[in-house]
Protein backbone atom coordinates (compact mmCIF):
# COMPACT_ATOMS: atom_id res chain seq x y z
CA UNK A 1 0.00 0.00 0.00
CA UNK A 2 1.21 3.82 -0.81
CA UNK A 3 -0.47 6.75 -0.67
CA UNK A 4 -3.82 5.49 0.05
CA UNK A 5 -3.59 3.07 -3.11
CA UNK A 6 -2.70 -0.54 -3.35
CA UNK A 7 -1.30 -2.11 -6.51
CA UNK A 8 -3.75 -5.07 -7.41
CA UNK A 9 -1.99 -5.91 -10.40
CA UNK A 10 1.09 -4.16 -12.39
CA UNK A 11 1.33 -0.97 -12.52
CA UNK A 12 -2.77 -0.71 -11.36
CA UNK A 13 -3.73 0.99 -8.49
CA UNK A 14 -7.01 0.91 -6.00
CA UNK A 15 -7.58 3.16 -4.27
CA UNK A 16 -8.10 2.34 -0.15
CA UNK A 17 -9.97 3.88 2.42
CA UNK A 18 -10.14 3.37 6.49
CA UNK A 19 -8.04 2.27 8.77
CA UNK A 20 -7.58 -1.45 10.59
CA UNK A 21 -7.66 -2.39 14.22
CA UNK A 22 -3.58 -2.01 14.12
CA UNK A 23 -3.92 1.58 12.74
CA UNK A 24 -5.70 2.96 15.64
CA UNK A 25 -3.59 4.57 18.78
CA UNK A 26 -6.11 6.31 21.95
CA UNK A 27 -5.13 10.09 21.54
CA UNK A 28 -4.76 10.53 17.56
CA UNK A 29 -7.49 13.10 16.17
CA UNK A 30 -8.74 12.53 12.66
CA UNK A 31 -10.11 15.64 11.05
CA UNK A 32 -12.59 14.44 8.30
CA UNK A 33 -12.42 16.64 5.33
CA UNK A 34 -13.95 18.12 3.83
CA UNK A 35 -17.01 20.01 5.53
CA UNK A 36 -20.68 20.17 4.30
CA UNK A 37 -22.59 23.19 3.66
CA UNK A 38 -26.21 22.39 4.81
CA UNK A 39 -28.67 23.35 2.24
CA UNK A 40 -32.45 23.81 2.92
CA UNK A 41 -33.27 21.48 0.64
CA UNK A 42 -31.16 19.03 2.69
CA UNK A 43 -32.86 20.14 5.76
CA UNK A 44 -36.34 19.84 4.12
CA UNK A 45 -35.82 16.44 2.44
CA UNK A 46 -34.62 14.98 5.93
CA UNK A 47 -36.84 16.52 7.70
CA UNK A 48 -39.68 14.63 5.56
CA UNK A 49 -38.02 11.80 4.60
CA UNK A 50 -37.98 10.58 8.18
CA UNK A 51 -41.14 11.63 9.15
CA UNK A 52 -40.28 14.36 11.53
CA UNK A 53 -43.16 17.10 11.55
CA UNK A 54 -41.83 19.26 14.21
CA UNK A 55 -42.56 22.73 11.87
CA UNK A 56 -39.06 24.14 13.35
CA UNK A 57 -37.13 22.74 10.79
CA UNK A 58 -39.53 23.38 7.56
CA UNK A 59 -42.09 25.87 8.03
CA UNK A 60 -40.64 29.49 7.89
CA UNK A 61 -43.27 30.87 9.11
CA UNK A 62 -43.32 29.31 12.29
CA UNK A 63 -39.71 29.41 12.59
CA UNK A 64 -39.88 33.33 12.69
CA UNK A 65 -41.93 32.74 15.66
CA UNK A 66 -38.80 30.95 17.41
CA UNK A 67 -36.31 32.52 19.71
CA UNK A 68 -34.16 31.84 16.39
CA UNK A 69 -36.65 33.45 13.97
CA UNK A 70 -35.33 30.80 11.36
CA UNK A 71 -35.44 27.24 10.26
CA UNK A 72 -33.06 24.70 12.46
CA UNK A 73 -31.05 21.76 10.96
CA UNK A 74 -33.07 18.82 12.41
CA UNK A 75 -30.86 17.32 15.09
CA UNK A 76 -30.56 13.44 13.53
CA UNK A 77 -29.70 14.91 10.69
CA UNK A 78 -26.54 16.53 12.13
CA UNK A 79 -25.81 13.22 13.81
CA UNK A 80 -26.01 11.53 10.69
CA UNK A 81 -24.39 14.25 8.68
CA UNK A 82 -21.03 13.74 10.86
CA UNK A 83 -21.10 9.91 10.83
CA UNK A 84 -21.21 9.93 7.06
CA UNK A 85 -17.97 12.54 7.56
CA UNK A 86 -16.37 10.04 9.59
CA UNK A 87 -16.76 6.84 7.38
CA UNK A 88 -13.49 7.17 5.51
CA UNK A 89 -11.26 8.05 8.97
CA UNK A 90 -12.70 5.62 11.53
CA UNK A 91 -15.20 2.77 9.90
CA UNK A 92 -14.65 2.59 6.66
CA UNK A 93 -13.09 -1.23 7.76
CA UNK A 94 -15.47 -1.72 10.48
CA UNK A 95 -17.64 -5.33 10.63
CA UNK A 96 -20.40 -3.09 12.52
CA UNK A 97 -21.61 -0.46 14.30
CA UNK A 98 -21.91 -1.30 18.22
CA UNK A 99 -23.71 2.06 19.43
CA UNK A 100 -23.56 5.72 20.20
CA UNK A 101 -23.53 7.14 23.24
CA UNK A 102 -23.71 10.36 24.79
CA UNK A 103 -25.46 12.26 21.83
CA UNK A 104 -25.52 16.21 23.00
CA UNK A 105 -26.11 19.33 20.92
CA UNK A 106 -24.81 22.19 22.15
CA UNK A 107 -25.61 24.81 19.67
CA UNK A 108 -27.81 25.32 16.82
CA UNK A 109 -27.15 24.25 13.07
CA UNK A 110 -28.81 26.67 10.28
CA UNK A 111 -29.32 26.03 6.45
CA UNK A 112 -26.37 27.45 5.30
CA UNK A 113 -23.99 26.37 8.00
CA UNK A 114 -21.12 24.45 7.46
CA UNK A 115 -20.29 21.71 9.20
CA UNK A 116 -16.81 20.16 10.27
CA UNK A 117 -16.61 17.14 12.37
CA UNK A 118 -13.55 15.25 13.91
CA UNK A 119 -13.32 12.25 15.97
CA UNK A 120 -10.44 11.32 18.42
CA UNK A 121 -9.70 7.50 19.51
CA UNK A 122 -10.65 7.21 22.89
CA UNK A 123 -10.52 3.09 23.61
CA UNK A 124 -8.93 0.57 21.78
CA UNK A 125 -9.44 -3.22 22.69
CA UNK A 126 -9.20 -7.18 21.61
CA UNK A 127 -12.49 -8.62 20.79
CA UNK A 128 -13.14 -11.15 23.55
CA UNK A 129 -15.33 -13.62 20.92
CA UNK A 130 -13.85 -12.77 17.67
CA UNK A 131 -10.03 -12.63 17.30
CA UNK A 132 -9.67 -11.17 13.75
CA UNK A 133 -11.65 -7.96 15.20
CA UNK A 134 -11.28 -5.34 18.01
CA UNK A 135 -13.03 -2.66 19.54
CA UNK A 136 -12.44 1.50 18.88
CA UNK A 137 -14.43 4.14 20.22
CA UNK A 138 -13.86 7.54 19.20
CA UNK A 139 -15.72 10.73 20.14
CA UNK A 140 -16.48 12.74 17.44
CA UNK A 141 -17.08 16.48 17.52
CA UNK A 142 -18.97 18.45 15.39
CA UNK A 143 -18.07 22.65 14.64
CA UNK A 144 -19.88 25.17 12.69
CA UNK A 145 -18.01 27.54 10.55
CA UNK A 146 -17.46 29.83 13.45
CA UNK A 147 -15.86 26.78 15.36
CA UNK A 148 -19.21 26.16 17.90
CA UNK A 149 -18.95 23.11 19.03
CA UNK A 150 -22.51 22.05 17.89
CA UNK A 151 -22.64 17.93 18.32
CA UNK A 152 -20.81 15.39 20.39
CA UNK A 153 -21.05 12.29 20.47
CA UNK A 154 -19.31 8.79 21.22
CA UNK A 155 -19.55 5.84 18.83
CA UNK A 156 -17.84 2.02 19.35
CA UNK A 157 -16.97 0.23 16.27
CA UNK A 158 -16.33 -3.45 15.57
CA UNK A 159 -13.49 -3.10 12.90
CA UNK A 160 -11.33 -5.97 11.20
CA UNK A 161 -7.83 -6.57 11.65
CA UNK A 162 -4.97 -6.33 9.33
CA UNK A 163 -5.11 -9.33 7.07
CA UNK A 164 -8.96 -10.19 7.60
CA UNK A 165 -12.54 -8.83 6.47
CA UNK A 166 -13.86 -8.34 2.76
CA UNK A 167 -11.86 -5.54 1.98
CA UNK A 168 -8.85 -7.57 1.49
CA UNK A 169 -9.92 -8.69 -2.01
Amino acid sequence: MRDGAIEVAPGRFRETFGRYFEDFEVGHVYEHRPGRTITDADNVWFTLLTMNTHPAHFDYEFAKKTEFQKPLVCSPFTVALMVGMSVSDVSQKAVANLGWQDIKLTHPLFPGDTLYAESEVVEKRESKSRPEQGIVTVRTTGKNQHGDVCCTFSRSMLIWKRGHGPMES
